[in-house]
């Protein structure tokens, strides 16, 4: 049995690092397993390590390492918290002794975990799961991947998955906690990467994964992950934050547009006068308007902050929101709140320190009271107004748009959700639309969505327009993207663009600008923020409904035919 190297490095507490040492000894003398102990101090370097004794050990503990120690290049690395390591020295010995190695061959047959999370938790979510799940299969590695979608966790990885892992991929556009990893390998990239090629994806997490450090108390935060190494630079930043806050928020969205909506449906368009208080469509429009849409803002803001500060965040965050809404400044304002209470969190949490006996209080008194007094403060005096302001002169030019004014925005709105189907420019247009009807402007929000549904829809009348355009498996394709298409799930079309870029993606942004452009000029709007066909028989739901099917259809026939002119015909073998 060789010896197991340990490496303490927590100099600023010197004396729960000796305790700690003492404890892995004991521990390890009772598993039998021989151990030689490293101790950085503030005295300094307490028996240190041997060049002899690194080199001919094959695992090493490193119990409070911010970064990586060249010396043990190539080893058995397991990363632990000293809070761990006093708390329960044999799990963490245990976890050490089954760790795997920091550069696993990139030929052998390995364990994979995986978890899939985009904003919406509909068509992403499931398309890099797929992408995974295939590539994996044909690279003869063994996986699991658990979709975080919008039905919540499918899938879920068991204590044991993760135990017997060697590596563990997160392709996620949100916040996805990662405090189940400690000590493992880990890669984070966005859902594109899995989507697009799931196998350049794996290979690359091989090569490049790092160890995944533990939290105390086992506490873990998504992006206070150090130890991983990230695909994806864009979605380590303000894009993932504000989609984290974005993809908690539409359930709120959804419910209290639909509920708004019954309400007009059973009491008419005054339905929230007090003639008809107490009555059933009163009731629900009150329920949809004056809790889930008042809920909208703090928790957009509060889940902003959760994605940067983890937990503490929450509360200053959805204070933050709280306000934005009570000073007017609407989703503006909480997005501003929710990045300031993010951050500020962050910051407080990293210059804080408190030592072991204290540290339990910064998460649940602290850093909210801190946070949300900061925030708060911020808010009222500072940014709440000019936001307001700025967001008062947003909401009354989109009100007093007509003509070529409000063509024109429609039809950028439009091409925007058809460019990347799905990607950032996508979600921008799809989050300024969403946000917007926190202030009761709702015609982005008709253009979005029908400007969304066009592009699988009209791949779908392609496919059966000009059969010859299109081989067998991608007609057979275009079928369920016509079904995600009547469903706003733009996604759909993305294996069709992929193929074709060039010719395609022109074909579907020309249509869904002309979808979103009818749309705005001819003052359709949309209450519900998704949802497609199935939204429209509701009464009230959509204004001017008939032009609004207009817009669907011409939008469609337009990337139809334009599919059919551009589209090549593919080889005679695969039609």
């Amino acid at each position: 049995m060789s010896t197991l190297l340990a490496v303490l490095t927590c100099p600023e507490r010197s004396t729960q690092s000796l305790l700690a040492a003492e404890a892995l000894r004991k521990a390890a003398k009772q598993l039998g397993q021989a151990i030689r102990i490293e101790t950085h101090t503030a005295q300094g370097v307490q028996d240190p390590l041997s060049e002899a004794e690194v080199s001919a050990a094959q695992q090493v503990i490193r119990v409070g390492a911010s970064g990586s120690d060249a010396r043990f290049a190539g080893k058995r690395e397991h990363l632990a918290a000293l809070e761990a390591v006093l708390a329960d020295p044999q799990a963490v010995l245990g976890a050490a002794l089954g760790a795997a190695p920091v550069a696993a061959a990139a030929s052998q047959t390995l364990s994979i975990v995986a978890i899939t999370s985009c904003p919406t938790g509909i068509a992403h979510t499931f398309m890099a799961a797929e992408g995974l799940t295939g590539a994996a299969e044909a690279l003869g590695h063994r996986i699991k991947v658990e979709t975080q979608g919008s039905v919540g966790s499918q899938n879920t990885l068991s204590a044991a998955d993760i135990a017997g892992a060697d590596l563990v991929i997160i392709a996620a556009d949100t916040q996805v906690d990662t405090s189940r990893f400690a000590g493992k390998r880990v890669f984070m990239s966005g859902t594109k990467a899995a989507i697009n090629d799931g196998k350049a994806l794996i290979n690359n997490a091989n090569a490049s994964a790092r160890l995944q450090a533990a939290t105390a108390g086992g506490q873990g935060s998504g992006n206070a992950a150090a130890g991983a190494a990230t695909g994806s630079k864009e979605r380590s930043g303000a894009y993932k934050h504000l989609m984290t806050g974005v993809s908690f928020m539409l359930p709120f969205v959804v419910t209290g547009g639909l509920l708004i909506a019954l309400g007009f449906a059973l009491g008419g368009i005054y339905v929230f006068d007090d003639a008809h208080k107490g009555t059933l469509g009163w009731t629900l429009f009150n329920i949809g308007a004056k809790a889930s849409f008042a809920l909208m803002v703090p928790i957009l803001a509060g889940y902003i902050a959760y994605s940067i500060a983890d937990r503490p965040g929450i509360a200053p965050g959805m204070a933050g929101g709280m306000i934005a809404g009570a000073i007017g400044s609407g989703f503006l304002g909480g997005i501003v709140a929710g990045f300031i209470a993010g951050y500020a969190v962050k910051y407080l949490n990293e210059k804080i320190q408190l030592g072991r006996n204290f540290d339990g209080l910064k998460p649940v008194l602290i850093l909210p009271l801190l946070g949300t007094t900061i925030v708060g403060l911020l808010m009222y005096y500072v940014l709440g107004q000019p936001v307001a302001a700025a967001l008062g002169v947003v909401t009354e030019w989109l009100k007093g748009l007509q003509g070529s004014s409000a063509l024109v925005l429609g039809m950028i709105l439009g091409g925007m959700m058809a460019f990347d189907m799905g990607g950032p420019i996508n979600k921008a247009a799809y989050t300024f639309a969403t946000g917007l009807i926190a202030s009761q402007v709702y015609g982005p929000m008709a253009a979005v969505m029908a400007a969304g549904m066009t592009p699988p829809l009209g791949i779908a009348l392609a496919a059966v327009l000009f059969k010859n355009r299109f081989s067998a498996d991608e007609r057979e394709g275009a079928k369920a993207a016509g079904v995600l298409g009547i469903s706003f799930i733009t996604e759909g079309a993305i294996p069709f663009a992929a193929k074709d870029p060039l010719r395609v993606i022109p074909s579907l942004v020309a249509g869904s600008a002309l979808a979103g452009a009818i749309s705005m000029a001819a003052g359709c709007e949309l209450r519900v923020p998704h949802g497609g066909v199935f939204v429209l028989p509701i009464p009230n739901a959509v204004t001017n409904l008939g032009m609004y099917i207009v817009a669907l259809l011409a939008g469609t026939a337009l990337s139809a035919v334009l599919l059919g002119v551009l589209k090549k015909t593919p080889d005679a073998a695969n039609v």
